[in-house]
């Protein structure tokens, strides 16, 4: 027998094998429910053991949705907040409106400030054509804020308490005791109260106001509150430092108090006392 006769019976071979095979399974329906039932098993558990896969990018996609929302609602609850304390703000500026009367006010906003130096200054929205002039006081419904400086027809610059050229006469209000305010250019969040006799039982936490004195802002009107007393060896006079009442990187609306200080008065005045 040659060789390409052995191939050909070869080849005839596994063909009458593979048909037979085919016939076999194609009506042994036993065996062809056998094979099936086993392939189905084969694959449930594969399905079984890649299941948590599945799992898995399910919880990603579930996580990434509810961090989407938590986001949403945050910044929900972040606008009520502001608007809640917008609504408080501006109650209580009409209520300190109210406390000013009969003084005439103007409201204003803070449309821009530089509060990073030793000269700091303040613009508001509101100027000459509002009745604002230079030399007024303003204040929040926390505290002084500043005098005006300058005051062109829609907007004034505003010198607040934060700026070296600043004073302002002031009383302690339990004690009475009078003294002058100003700010040593240090920290923003301090303000330093002089000439205040050490004889005088100054404590912290007691509330310091503007007085008669001041002539351009209303007296009793809060300045900060007594942070720390030092008396100084030799001197007869107390340095206090004082907690501003209000912080004017928080000052957003204000009312200038439309009364311009007595010129005369001024012209008198020492020019370290506005």
């Amino acid at each position: 027998m040659t060789r390409t006769n052995w191939l050909v019976d070869a080849l005839l071979l596994v063909v009458v094998l593979g048909l037979s095979l085919t016939l076999l399974l194609l009506h042994n329906e036993p065996v062809l429910r056998g094979l099936r039932a086993l392939t189905l098993e084969l694959s449930a558990r594969a399905e079984a053991r890649l299941a948590w896969a599945g799992h898995y990018f399910r919880a990603l996609e579930e996580n990434e949705r509810l961090r989407a929302e938590n986001i949403r609602l945050a910044g929900e609850l972040a606008r009520a907040r502001e608007a809640l304390i917008a609504n408080e703000r501006l109650t209580r500026l009409l209520a300190l409106r109210d406390s000013l009367s009969p003084l005439p006010v103007r409201a204003a906003r803070i449309v821009a400030r530089d509060i990073t130096r030793q000269r700091n200054y303040l613009t508001i929205d509101a100027g000459r054509n509002d009745g604002v002039l230079p030399g007024m006081a303003v204040v929040d419904d926390r505290g002084i804020i500043g005098t005006v400086l300058l005051a062109t027809p829609h907007y004034a610059r505003v010198l607040p308490y934060l700026n070296t050229d600043f004073r302002v006469a002031a009383r302690i209000q339990p004690i009475g005791a009078a003294g002058i305010v100003r700010w040593d250019g240090e920290a923003p969040d301090r303000l330093l109260m002089e000439f205040v006799s050490r004889t005088e039982p100054v404590q912290p936490g007691m509330p310091v106001v503007t007085t008669t004195y001041s002539g351009i802002f209303p007296p009793g009107f809060p300045v900060g509150r007594v942070a720390e007393v030092t008396r100084q060896p030799g001197l007869n006079t107390l340095r206090i430092y004082l907690e501003p009442a209000s912080p004017l990187d928080q000052a957003s609306y204000v009312f200038v108090i439309l009364r311009p200080p007595d010129p005369e008065r001024q012209l008198l005045n020492s020019t370290d006392t506005p």
